[in-house]
């Protein structure tokens, strides 16, 4: 369920990228200010250092400090003592970043989701956790890649799946790379393939079409999304769709 939750704020960062009249997506950043001050001592600065790279995806991704690896070392023992496995640990802690997630907390996810990579490196569940951070931080990019680490890991994950392909159609929202729509139409085949009852899939299936100007298609799918999750429609989106073409079941209509 928090899989689910978590994976809801794509849908909406998409549908708020497909509208015409949309404001510009929101950037969260969760950088802290160094400490500058004189009285900083050398082992102060290099632990400010470490707490920053704790809230940047894997790390930062650069070489480990001796304050970091000494870190790591304290928190694999500690966890070692109070786990059964480590791969029991690395659930856990990202548990509770999906948990910080939904509270909006994205420093504390990261963080948790940093641990749980930390314990087990083949936890896609934690690619996935900070593709969503860096989504919600406006670093689509980063976001990709994240997924897409993840995706290597699983590749039957299809909330996962379809999160990759929000990326592919936000990307070609704003490049009009076309290889973008083939990518996320693969991903969304293969995540409906898997799962035919997942509706996130069937709205992001009539996001797609709607792209390629098959009108007619993207309502199939758009009711598919209705039948299986009506709380899923967007309406902005079907405004879109109905400029368009009009609905062929009659049940959606411009208002007069």
């Amino acid at each position: 369920m928090k899989k689910i939750q978590a994976f809801s704020y794509l849908v909406f960062g998409l549908l708020i990228v497909l509208e015409s009249k949309a404001q510009t997506m929101q950037f969260v950043t969760s950088s802290r200010p160094a400490d500058t001050s004189n009285k900083a001592t050398g082992a102060a600065s290099e632990a400010t250092v470490v707490k920053n790279l704790h809230l940047l995806p894997l790390f930062g991704e650069v070489a480990k400090s001796g304050a970091q690896i000494e870190f790591e070392i304290n928190f694999l023992n500690d966890c070692d003592q109070n786990f059964t496995t480590r791969k029991e640990a690395s659930e856990f802690f990202s548990a509770r970043g999906w948990e910080y997630l939904d509270e909006g907390d994205l420093d504390t996810a990261c963080y948790r989701f940093n641990l749980a990579y930390l314990l087990n490196p083949q936890n896609a569940d934690t690619y996935w956790g900070l593709g969503v951070v860096c989504f919600q931080q406006g670093h689509i990019t980063d976001a990709e890649r994240m997924l897409r680490k993840g995706v290597d890991l699983d590749s039957t994950n299809v909330g996962m799946l379809v999160d990759l392909a929000t990326v592919d159609l936000i990307h070609f929202k704003e490049s009009s790379d076309k290889w973008e729509l083939m990518e996320a139409e693969q991903i969304l085949n293969r995540a409906i393939r898997l799962d035919t009852t997942f509706a996130t899939a069937y709205l992001k299936k009539s996001v797609l079409e709607f792209h390629k100007g098959n009108y007619d298609a993207s309502w199939d799918n758009l009711h598919k999304t209705r039948v299986l999750d009506i709380e899923l429609l967007d309406y902005d989106f079907m405004k879109e769709l109905l400029a368009k073409k009009c609905d062929p079941l009659g049940i959606f209509s411009t208002p007069n």
